[in-house]
């Protein structure tokens, strides 16, 4: 009996992806479903979903990578900061430079045509598959009846009429191969990307344009109340408890503040460069308008990591200069 061929499949643990995965399975295909990680996409539906259907997920982290593309994305940005071509091209280009480490002979994934506006238009899955330097080792499963033959359709690694013609925003035709294949969990479409979400993408347009595109700023996004001092400094003021350990979590170098003498929000300054006395007193004035307690006059409490040595007094901020420095 002729071997079938190895494959990688792009998996994002959406409903697409699951369906590609186990319909060339299906076929007798050896699949290896493969997961990148980046700063703004974490794993955790991806290996939810991996394990729904039985599979083994590799997961490779491609921050390094992806903070790269991101400065200055080919094809440029969604509706919000989502550079989604130049990201399904990068993942793509990934895994084809990992192809001879797991022995596999080519690369599917689930996108359907047509599905979403900006990376799933046929002129858009060309782009990708041109950024991804191994266009000819791309098969699309769900769609590729409608696409052009790559090198494993014309060598007759993959039989092109076994390959399906889904394509539009509609799932129908995807819900009803998920009950033929039993997948029966699936999460709705909207995905796990945060670039996909207005309130972060504000966020990380902030940090990008004031030069604090990095790890480092990169890591508090998920959390809190932003604000905009200057240029080179940033306050984050968290929301609630939970909100304060999920800041506390990060804290390496940062100065911290809280409110002295009632309990309050956790504050976290952060810069490219160190904050003049005028800079950390606003701080502390937004921060006092978050500590419900407090009166209007008050003292906070502030160092760098969680060595609260300075005490400051000032005045509670008015809710309207607030807004002038809030980000989000």
């Amino acid at each position: 009996m002729k071997r079938k061929h190895k494959c990688f499949a792009l998996f994002s643990g959406g409903l697409d992806s699951m369906l590609t995965v186990k319909y060339m399975e299906k076929l007798g295909y050896e699949v290896l479903p493969i997961f990148f990680s980046t700063p703004f996409f974490n794993p955790q539906k991806a290996q939810i979903a991996a394990d729904r259907i039985d599979v083994n997920l590799i997961i490779h982290d491609v921050s390094k990578e992806y903070l790269e593309m991101i400065k200055k994305p080919r094809y440029g940005f969604g509706k919000n900061m989502n550079p989604c071509i130049d990201c399904h091209g990068l993942m793509f280009r990934i895994a084809g430079e990992l192809m001879e480490e797991y022995s596999v002979d080519f690369i599917i994934s689930g996108e359907v045509m047509g599905q979403r506006p900006m990376s799933q238009r046929k002129d858009a899955l060309n782009s990708v598959a041109k950024l991804s330097n191994i266009k000819d080792l791309l098969v699309r499963p769900l769609s590729q009846k409608l696409l052009t033959d790559t090198l494993p359709i014309r060598e007759g690694w993959v039989n092109k009429k076994e390959m399906l013609d889904i394509q539009g925003r509609g799932r129908y035709r995807q819900i009803e191969l998920a009950a033929q294949l039993g997948i029966k969990e699936f999460e709705n479409p909207g995905g796990g990307c945060l670039l996909t979400d207005v309130g972060y993408s504000r966020k990380v347009k902030d940090i990008y344009e004031n030069n604090m595109f990095n790890m480092e700023f990169i890591k508090f996004l998920t959390a809190g109340r932003h604000f905009r001092i200057s240029p080179e400094i940033k306050l984050i003021v968290g929301k609630d408890n939970n909100d304060n350990d999920r800041i506390a979590e990060q804290i390496d170098k940062e100065i911290v503040m809280l409110c002295n003498d009632f309990p309050g929000p956790l504050g976290v300054i952060q810069g490219i460069r160190k904050p003049t006395d005028e800079e950390v007193k606003t701080c502390a004035a937004i921060l006092l308008r978050y500590c419900r307690k407090a009166p209007e006059s008050s003292r906070v409490k502030y160092g760098f990591n969680h060595n609260l040595i300075n005490l400051i007094s000032c005045d509670k901020m008015n809710e309207e200069e607030v807004k002038k420095f809030q980000i989000n």
